[in-house]
């Protein structure tokens, strides 16, 4: 009996510190250690959001932090960060679909949280409100420290698992004090939180983070077609030292946006499109059937980090390439004319 008693203590122990485990590895997959914004600029109705964490891009997060971005143009910004869960993400735009102000959205999460326990969750969420903004925040006294948040009239900063105030206090200083448009404000405040370790748990990689995303909307946008849209995100398994810090690579990706869209079609020309797709070989297909002074043009291809991986010139409609070499994710392109005038950038996945 004394035996049978001992085995089960042993089995019993065992069975323990495997739920215990499991419980572990599945909070290490949903905690996000992250420093975001939500913004809205109240004389062009832009709406903003911007971020970077210590987690990578995977199966669960494809974009890296961007999977906590919810921007609604013409209405509104969600961040639901720390210990993610769809569910709270979905339940947060509905109500701000049905016209929810931000604090009574997070009021109901925290009541109506999916996992039972909103002390983990934190949040930020902004709206345009007819061009009076609003914003709230919250961050749950379970979030890893160091944790804190600051909601103002247009926007919303928080952050948490954070070196310390310093971050959050920066990417304020750096939002308030930079001039320009939304995007540049944001772009800025993420560059306020670029330190080694800002995320603390990206100390060892030698960055502030392991991706980052800056997202914004105009009146007129679709959701599923934001006027600016640009993540960086390096794997959740890489090991070792970072190359670039996300941050920056965001940086070199935005700069390069801004070259495009700061480009405007001379007299009554069409705005030049290029299509971009795989055939069945495998290569990558440009199509510059719209893009009317294709001939002579050059075509630059950049990856994540900002860093050129291809350049081509163009001398007919149809361009086929072999990337393969390339790594998969997303790649930007851009196309300029054979006087170097811009005409055309883009993005694409393989």
């Amino acid at each position: 009996m004394k035996l049978f008693d001992r085995e089960n203590t042993r089995r019993s122990a065992f069975v323990t510190a495997t739920i215990l485990f499991v419980m572990l590895a599945n909070f290490s997959l949903l905690a996000q250690d992250t420093f975001s914004i939500v913004a809205v600029d109240s004389v062009t109705g832009e709406i903003g959001s911007a971020g970077a964490s210590c987690v990578g891009s995977s199966t669960t997060y494809p974009h890296g932090a961007a999977i906590l971005s919810d921007v609604i143009p013409g209405i509104g910004a969600i961040h639901t960060q720390a210990a993610w869960l769809s569910s709270n993400q979905q339940h947060a735009h509905d109500w701000m679909m049905l016209g929810l102000s931000p604090q009574q959205i997070i009021d109901s999460l925290v009541a109506h949280d999916a996992g039972g326990n909103p002390t983990t969750r934190q949040y930020g969420i902004v709206d345009y409100n007819g061009g009076h903004p609003r914003s709230a925040a919250y961050t749950g006294i379970n979030c890893m420290n160091y944790k804190n948040d600051s909601a103002h009239l247009n926007f919303s900063i928080q952050g948490n698992i954070l070196l310390g105030q310093k971050i959050l206090d920066s990417m304020q200083s750096r939002f308030l004090g930079t001039p320009g448009s939304l995007a540049d404000r944001l772009m800025a405040a993420l560059q306020g939180a670029k330190i080694i370790g800002a995320d603390t748990r990206c100390a060892p990689r030698n960055t502030s983070s392991q991706s980052a995303f800056l997202r914004v909307a105009k009146l007129t946008n679709q959701p599923d077609s934001l006027y600016l849209d640009l993540w960086m995100a390096y794997p959740q398994n890489q090991a070792g030292i970072y190359p670039v810090d996300p941050i920056d690579s965001l940086q070199t990706l935005y700069d390069a946006w801004k070259q495009v869209v700061s480009v405007r079609p001379a007299g009554n020309l069409p705005i030049s499109s290029v299509k971009v797709y795989s055939d069945q070989d495998g290569n990558t297909v440009f199509d510059f059937t719209r893009c009317p002074e294709y001939p002579g043009a050059t075509l630059v291809i950049y990856d994540v980090t900002g860093r050129k991986v291809r350049l081509e010139k163009v001398s007919s409609r149809i361009l086929k390439l072999n990337l393969r070499e390339v790594n998969h994710g997303m790649l930007i392109y851009q196309v300029a004319d054979k006087r170097g005038s811009m005409m055309v950038s883009g993005k694409f996945f393989r």
